[in-house]
């Protein structure tokens, strides 16, 4: 929810983890060598998604310091109050609409680039009018969203302002958990169609893998992905009624019914191993010490008159700039442990596909294809992996399925006498 607050101009980088359970499947994949080494293009086109992605958020810090540094969150304050005729909460809507467009601004060029890079590798089928009308739609789903978060917020800090990072933590929990559960049926489809599975053969095999993992699965829909990309894709994702198995179309055309029950096989096992109720615990954990985090550092910069564009009361919404900061400058420092822990979670998840599929062939299989449909990297430097992946490399969880399999007893032919 730091995220979120601190970068609700991105959609898609906002969106997606409230699907819980969305696995990054899209960095995974076949070619007839088992073992194939990453090509000089995947190398290239993973190196400059990663650099796009430290540019835009190096642009995303530079704006929350200057805003402050230079006294100019004090002026969109002050136009935000002339346009609302000193109506406060109009006035922070203004605010946060203002921010949201100039960060929107910023990043554009970096947005662009992205969407050129994937027509480069050829992994993208969208045109240019289609992905602006998805960024114009990204941004005011992010801006509705931010705005009612900010709001919600001062809100709070106007009504306690001793205790209003506690009751704000409650709330942001809530809405969390809210948003999870709504993702699959509200958030998710204004960027993407789904229908039911038209495959029933497939739909009640996936279905009964659900039920030997024990979980209700409400529905098994494909994902019309390849309206916009070349990639493949599938998620367990929802919570309670909207919980539901959702395969892209590019997954359905390609692979076979064994990969993808492999597919689902791991992603139910972050189900079986309560990946998930873990991961919202951490997230609970990492939000309430974020809004302590936050509501220290406003006291403190308020209390030495760090900036004196900023008024002593914290319901000033010109000091927006630095809660966001603080968010990320958190959200960095704690991103390789949150990588490390949700590494381990998808090496459980896999063991736990291995041992409820027939054969770990058809898991290699769909590593393989995926890496390859994807342009992953199979084999990434172990700082990279380090840094910026919440996923074991292919590499290792092809060599891990293999050895896993390899120490499973065999089965024993009869011999006829």
């Amino acid at each position: 929810m730091l995220r979120l607050l601190a970068y609700w101009n991105k959609a898609p980088r906002t969106i997606a983890p409230l699907a819980v359970s969305f696995s990054n499947f899209e960095r995974m994949a076949t070619t007839p060598n088992p073992h194939p080494a990453d090509s000089p293009e995947v190398r290239r086109y993973n190196r400059i998604q990663r650099w796009l992605s430290m540019a835009d958020m190096a642009i995303g810090f530079a704006l929350l310091v200057v805003l402050l540094i230079t006294g100019w969150t004090g002026k969109l304050r002050d136009w935000s109050y002339l346009g609302a005729r000193q109506h406060y909460f109009f006035a922070v809507f203004l605010y946060v609409l203002m921010f949201s467009v100039i960060a929107k601004v910023l990043g554009a060029p970096f947005d662009f680039i992205g969407f050129r890079l994937e027509h480069q590798y050829q992994l993208s089928n969208q045109k240019l009018r289609g992905w602006l009308w998805d960024e114009c739609k990204g941004w005011l789903v992010n801006l509705v969203l931010g705005a009612i978060m900010v709001e919600i917020v001062y809100a709070i800090i106007r009504i306690a302002p001793q205790r209003w990072w506690i009751i704000a933590w409650a709330v942001f929990v809530g809405l969390f958990l809210l948003m999870a559960q709504l993702a699959p049926v509200v958030l998710m489809p204004i960027f993407y169609k789904f229908k039911p599975l038209e495959n029933d053969a497939l739909r009640e095999r996936l279905t009964k893998l659900g039920e030997r993992a024990g979980t209700r699965v409400r529905g098994v829909y494909e994902w019309k992905l390849s309206e916009k990309s070349k990639k493949a894709n599938a998620a367990l994702t929802g919570l309670g009624s909207t919980r539901r198995i959702i395969l892209s179309d590019t997954l359905l055309e390609h692979y076979s019914d064994d990969e993808i029950e492999a597919i689902l096989a791991h992603e139910l096992g972050h189900h079986v191993h309560r990946h998930i109720l873990k991961s919202i615990f951490l997230q609970v954990g990492i939000t309430f010490f974020g809004f302590w985090l936050v509501n220290q550092a406003l006291r403190f910069v308020i209390a030495r008159d760090w900036f004196p564009v900023l008024h002593p009361r914290l319901y000033d919404f010109a000091n927006l700039p630095l809660i966001a900061l603080v968010a990320t400058i958190l959200g960095f420092l704690l991103m390789p442990a949150l990588n490390a822990i949700s590494r381990r979670h998808e090496r459980e998840a896999d063991r736990y596909a291995w041992e409820n599929i027939s054969a770990v062939a058809p898991f290699v299989s769909s590593m393989q294809k995926l890496a390859d449909q994807n342009l992953a990297e199979r084999e990434p430097s172990p700082f990279v992996e380090w840094l910026f992946h919440s996923h074991p490399s292919i590499g290792k969880r092809i060599a891990a399925a293999e050895t896993w399999a390899s120490k499973q007893p065999q089965p024993q032919m009869q011999s006829l006498s």
